[in-house]
């Protein structure tokens, strides 16, 4: 598949090593597995025979000093001497380097530290502190556990907290680029397809790839796919989070499961659960960006009217009807998932549906606030709600999958005592169905 979006991206790491060959720069990229971040990197220094690509495994620091230092005395035309048994060695060899010779960094997988030496960190912090005032590195550090990256460079009581220049933080493809790889790659797309694919991949560019590269872009080739022996969707929930996690994965798995299946407020969990599940709510939101609170649109921040959902598409279905189904999966009656797919679809599509036109207006860029409406007891729901404040006009939506079971006179009912809150505003009245995808 070919390289797609990421201009922004690009041309910022550009701009970053401008900087560089003046003052030593310090970029950190962070992002969720299979988002891309590793093929960002490596198109930003294809024409670079400078640039200098370490990837952090998880093995012994001797180890790991030993293939760096085969690496850079490859890459960067230099013989090191004596023996090499610490990273922080090879840190400062490079950081006084970059005094004489410009050149660009990148360090893959560097939260991998915290298990191999976690006083790695402490150790850059100081040649760097020390070093950055003569240097001319182009430093990246990139990483996919997302709560360990945060806290590495967050966490005002880490050594390299304030220390990075720039942060990127690499997202999905949004539904343009979605459209332009299916018409680049299958050109007589429909909506349905539109709608699978932006519902099965969430734009993750590793589903992206994978399904273009098995032309799987209808719905029916899509779980062919995704539901075959040795399919590599039927782990990838527990492959990608499980290390966020740790220990404790069955309770987040539990919580997000129930999510999933809309059980979508905190009581509906705890009642299920029988547990208290008020900090992993909250680390899951902010730790572990995977969760977000959702407020009526215009409701008091702390107000207790609270939905949770899952911000990740292919986590949301994963969690949805591959976790939730687990005994099937275990005796590989991956035909009776298939089946439970097929029969929920209508109704779990129609409710990504109302995402992707809540991303499609965000990408436009003409409102100030989007997000939805309900009243006490989930009455008056709103799907979609987008104000411009600048220009006094509001935008209600609802969105079904089919044209004809939108209602806009009920639509103006329900947004009644929403219009009391915007006086003065000027309301429109929409229907979006899979006819305007």
């Amino acid at each position: 598949m070919k390289f797609y979006n990421r201009e922004k991206e690009l041309e910022l790491l550009r701009l970053i090593k401008e900087r560089s060959e003046a003052d030593a720069q310090m970029t950190v990229i962070v992002g969720r597995r299979r988002i891309g971040k590793t093929s960002l990197l490596k198109k930003a220094i294809e024409n670079d025979d400078t640039a200098l690509y370490l990837f952090v495994t998880r093995k012994n620091e001797v180890l790991i000093c030993d293939e760096f230092r085969e690496e850079i005395e490859r890459k960067l035309q230099v013989k090191l001497f004596g023996s090499i048994s610490q990273f922080k060695d090879l840190f400062r060899y490079l950081m006084e380097l970059s005094e004489n010779r410009k050149f660009t960094l990148i360090i893959d997988e560097f939260q991998v530290f915290h298990s191999v030496n976690p006083s790695v960190y402490s150790e850059m912090q100081n040649i760097w502190d020390s070093c950055k005032g003569k240097s001319k590195l182009n430093l990246i550090l990139c990483g996919s556990i997302y709560s360990l990256m945060k806290n590495i460079f967050e966490n005002s009581r880490e050594p390299l907290f304030g220390r990075a220049t720039e942060r990127i933080h690499l997202k999905q493809f949004n539904v343009n680029t979605l459209k332009e790889i299916l018409a680049d790659n299958y050109p007589k797309y429909g909506a349905e397809d539109l709608l699978a694919f932006y519902a099965f991949t969430g734009g993750v560019a590793k589903y992206v790839e994978l399904l273009v590269n098995k032309k799987a872009f209808t719905l029916a080739k899509i779980l062919d796919e995704i539901f075959r022996e040795n399919s590599l969707f039927i782990d990838e929930g527990r492959n990608v989070l499980v290390e966020e996690f740790g220990k404790d994965y069955a309770t987040y798995f539990s919580i997000l499961s129930l999510i999933a299946s809309s059980k979508t407020s905190r009581s509906e969990i705890e009642s299920i659960l029988e547990v208290s599940i008020g900090g992993f709510l909250e680390r899951m939101e902010n730790d572990f960006n995977l969760i977000r609170k959702s407020r009526p649109i215009f409701a008091k921040p702390g107000g207790r009217n609270v939905k949770y959902f899952i911000v990740d598409n292919f986590l949301n279905f994963w969690f949805r009807f591959i976790y939730k189904y687990q005994s099937a999966v275990e005796i590989g009656n991956f035909e009776y998932l298939r089946s439970i797919v097929e029969r929920d679809y209508p109704t779990y599509s129609g409710k990504i549906l109302e995402r992707y036109f809540t991303e499609k207006l965000a990408t436009a860029q003409l409102y100030s606030a989007i997000g939805n409406y309900w009243e006490k007891g989930n009455k008056n729901e709103i799907d979609v709600v987008a104000v411009n404040e600048r220009e006094k006009t509001v935008l209600f939506a609802e969105v079904k999958r089919k044209k004809g079971n939108i209602s806009l006179p009920e639509l103006e009912k329900k947004a009644k005592n929403l219009q009391t809150l915007l006086n003065g505003y000027s309301a429109e009245f929409k229907g979006f169905s899979m006819e305007d995808m």
